[in-house]
């Protein structure tokens, strides 16, 4: 099957248990050839987790396709943040206090506002970007309250070898108890189980472009 076979597979799959639900199409180490049958089947979301790969991928394409929307899922460093503010809309992956001051600053700055997912780090995994769940309520309020950031919503990477529709629960339970609208969940693996769990956001890769 071709890119495009794949991602209409998705999108029908998807499409079926809830049509509101996005597709973020994530384009690590993609070339352009291979975003282009997306963009021209009018598709415009997608993400990327390296700044500077993102940057040098996505001037022409901005260029030549209008609204598109780019989501940063990677871990985002501080000394980074001005770029990530330059270049994306969404960034899905705030964790900690440092980051948050940091990207309150820049937007200040910069005069330019963007959305944010809290990350959750549900088992404190190092590898892994997140914030802890005992802190995630402390934190969120944090940001939307004393910093006024524009928190839409939680993200979450489950452990592998462990049941994602836990953490999936977890994460829609904390996102009520804040009033947040968006979930931010679910990749090429588990994203069926996602939607069903709620997801309004799946970030996929391996299920479009292998």
């Amino acid at each position: 099957m071709s890119i495009l076979d794949n991602f209409n597979e998705v999108k029908k799959k998807v499409h079926l248990l809830n049509p509101d639900t996005k597709i973020i199409i994530v384009c690590k180490n993609q070339e352009s050839n291979n975003i282009l049958p997306i963009l021209n089947a009018g598709h415009r979301e997608f993400g990327e987790n390296k700044i500077q790969e993102a940057k040098k991928k996505w001037i022409n394409l901005k260029n030549s396709y209008s609204n598109i929307k780019l989501h940063f899922i990677g871990r985002l460093q501080s000394n980074k943040v001005d770029e990530a503010i330059s270049n994306f809309s969404f960034i899905h992956s705030l964790d900690s206090k440092k980051l948050a001051d940091e990207i309150n600053r820049i937007q200040k700055k910069k005069n330019i506002f963007r959305e944010y997912f809290v990350q959750i780090n549900f088992t404190n995994e190092v590898q892994k970007s997140g914030i802890s769940l005992d802190q995630a309520p402390y934190f969120i309020d944090y940001c939307k309250n004393d910093l006024k950031l524009d928190v839409v919503g939680l993200m979450c990477i489950p452990p592998v070898n462990k049941d994602p529709s836990i953490f999936f629960n977890s994460l829609s339970n904390l996102a009520k108890s804040k009033n947040l609208h968006y979930l931010s969940m679910g990749m090429s693996s588990d994203y069926i189980l996602a939607v069903k769990y709620g997801a309004t956001h799946i970030r996929l890769g391996s299920a479009i472009f292998n």
